[in-house]
């Protein structure tokens, strides 16, 4: 059940990118509520393993994996309608990409992502449920909050011109911080597998 949920996640990307580029504003005020309940799955998914005694090697890969491809799709559409630069979905694949690579050697080894790590810094910055949770929050206001304006430039043309730059450069901001904190949680992971790596042919 918790894998349908996530599976239900992916379906449901399809139709906000439907709509973001539909043309239609006033369809396009759903955007940001759709974005809301696509991230906040994210916790449903995880709750319905926990709950129904679910938790699988594979539905832990698999909600992560689904996990990235949200989220850089997302990245990669806000840069492609000029909301943001394309540096910030070049650092997420660049980030994404080392990370898994990474934990594919975990996963190989039948140990989930988040167990790989050893640090207490790296528990609480990667595998912390506070930490996952703030930075799911994060994304989440991040998408929502771009989105959410995307059709007023057409829909209440006076309003965007009095706030619009405003309102854009919280959205800017809203993505810097999403960055600066991809890298924090990216680091532990990388910085642990070289140590470890070191070690082992010590």
């Amino acid at each position: 059940m918790a894998n349908w949920v996530t599976f239900g996640r992916f379906v449901l990307l399809f139709g906000l990118l439907a709509i973001i580029y539909s043309g239609d504003p006033w369809l396009q005020l759903v955007n940001a509520p759709l974005t809301v309940f696509i991230i906040a799955l994210d916790g449903v998914d995880g709750w319905v393993a926990r709950r129904f005694n679910q938790e699988t090697l594979f539905g832990a890969t698999f909600d992560i994996a689904i996990d990235r491809i949200v989220e850089t799709v997302l990245w990669v559409v806000l840069a492609h309608l000029g909301f943001i630069g394309v540096w910030i979905p070049l650092l997420f694949i660049i980030r994404g990409n080392l990370v898994d690579a990474i934990r594919s050697k975990g996963a190989a080894a039948g140990t989930a992502a988040f167990d790989m790590m050893q640090s207490p810094v790296g528990r609480f910055l990667v595998a912390g449920r506070f930490m996952r949770g703030f930075y799911a929050v994060l994304k989440a206001v991040t998408f929502a909050w771009i989105l959410l304006w995307q059709p007023f430039p057409d829909i209440a043309p006076a309003f965007w011109a009095a706030h619009g730059f405003w309102l854009a450069a919280i959205g800017h901001g809203l993505a810097w911080a999403s960055a600066a904190i991809c890298v924090a949680r990216g680091l532990p992971v990388i910085v642990e597998f070289c140590v470890n790596a070191r070690k082992s042919h010590v």
